[in-house]
């Protein structure tokens, strides 16, 4: 599993945190600023002591011990500049003005110490639960299944996020080795507790479950059992009925049993060419099953023979465009890394992530999933 890799900033909450974060760090030089033009302009007849002596306080809450003293020395520069313009030496008011900046700049560099100790502990906290929540929601895969090697790779859209709306798992079973992906269509933590529904019911579903249809059921029926949950998961998320999920089975035979609900097709990739396997029966997204008529049929069959790849992903990575406005091309993607030298799932896809970030020039507008299966 990889983690996220870095993407443009985007605006909402997140962007205006930072630049209020980044005004909070001008404002002691900005008071500097406004001294020094007080003092050289008719106005120097306002007392400005009090402002300088409250600038390192004031860098101390935004900026760590460095800028804190960068913020001292250009207060400390300022008083002796403005002292010696107004001719003030050896008045009471200066040394008393130089007293307060010492004793207010020895406080600031420490709280300013303690203060980016406490960030950085709040951080490594942070930063292990989203680990912890990663690997609970997208545990880590075995690079090797029953008869086959598989390999996932999850790119978050979303900058310092972890997970997201985009899921995947495999798992051995008597019946094989069972594939999910899916896509929630939403984004924030609504999208993660429904990935989490799903995913919950498929890991439970696979083992007890004689068929992929009724795999694929458990887990939207764990979805509207959620949904129906308030709080749980977002029912304007739902109501959208934009939750698409394909499960695919790998028995020891040389087949693949594939069920697709309203999700993108898995590429198969044989002699250097690769094709999508179409469902014969398109059926609508999970949550939606109201939409479906006539019987619940069973999973689509397709050849799946040694040495073939098997690529399932979510929309991300095809909706993905370059500065042109084009789409990804997954298939001759697939193709062109094929042509490489002979290399494991996991280099696969490492390969075709680096040629996804090359199209995007590292911007994904949206999260992306893909899983390889390798016979």
């Amino acid at each position: 599993m990889r983690m996220p890799f870095p993407s443009p900033p985007r605006p909402g909450a997140g962007g205006r945190h930072q630049v209020l974060f980044v005004l909070a760090e001008c404002v002691p030089f900005v008071i500097a600023l406004s001294v020094l033009i007080i003092e050289f302009t008719p106005a120097h007849v306002l007392y400005t002591g009090p402002l300088l002596v409250a600038t390192p306080a004031l860098a101390a809450v935004a900026m760590g011990p460095k800028g804190t003293l960068a913020a001292v020395a250009l207060a400390v520069a300022v008083s002796v500049t403005t002292a010696t313009y107004n001719g003030a030496w050896g008045t009471q008011q200066v040394y008393t003005n130089f007293l307060a900046l010492f004793l207010v700049s020895l406080a600031s560099v420490a709280t300013s110490s303690t203060v980016r100790r406490r960030r950085e502990d709040e951080l490594d906290q942070v930063r292990r639960i989203a680990v912890a929540a990663q690997e609970a929601v997208l545990r880590p895969v075995p690079a090797r299944l029953g008869p086959v090697r598989v390999a996932g790779m999850y790119l978050a859209a979303e900058t310092g996020a972890q997970i997201g709306g985009d899921l995947y798992e495999a798992v051995q079973t008597k019946y094989g080795v069972r594939v999910i992906v899916g896509d929630v269509r939403g984004k924030g933590l609504p999208a993660v507790r429904a990935a989490a529904a799903v995913l919950g019911a498929f890991r439970e579903a696979v083992h007890y479950e004689d068929e992929l249809v009724g795999v694929i059921n458990r887990c939207e029926a764990a979805l509207l059992r959620d949904a129906a949950v308030p709080g749980v998961i977002d029912a304007e998320l739902l109501g959208e009925g934009f939750v698409t999920a394909l499960v695919a089975q790998v028995p020891d035979g040389p087949v693949v049993e594939v069920v697709n609900r309203g999700h993108p097709p898995p590429l198969l990739l044989r002699d250097g060419t690769a094709g999508a396997l179409m469902p014969t029966c398109p059926l609508p997204p999970l949550g939606l099953a109201e939409f479906i008529t006539g019987p619940p049929g069973r999973a689509d069959r397709y050849s799946f023979a040694p040495g073939d790849r098997l690529l399932l992903y979510t929309d991300g990575v095809i909706e993905a465009r370059n500065s042109g406005n084009d789409f990804f091309a997954l298939p001759e993607a697939m193709e062109a890394v094929n042509a490489m030298p002979e290399s494991g799932p996991q280099e696969f896809l490492d390969q075709l992530h680096r040629k996804l970030l090359r199209h995007t020039r590292d911007r994904l507008a949206d999260d992306a999933a893909m899983f390889l299966v390798d016979r």
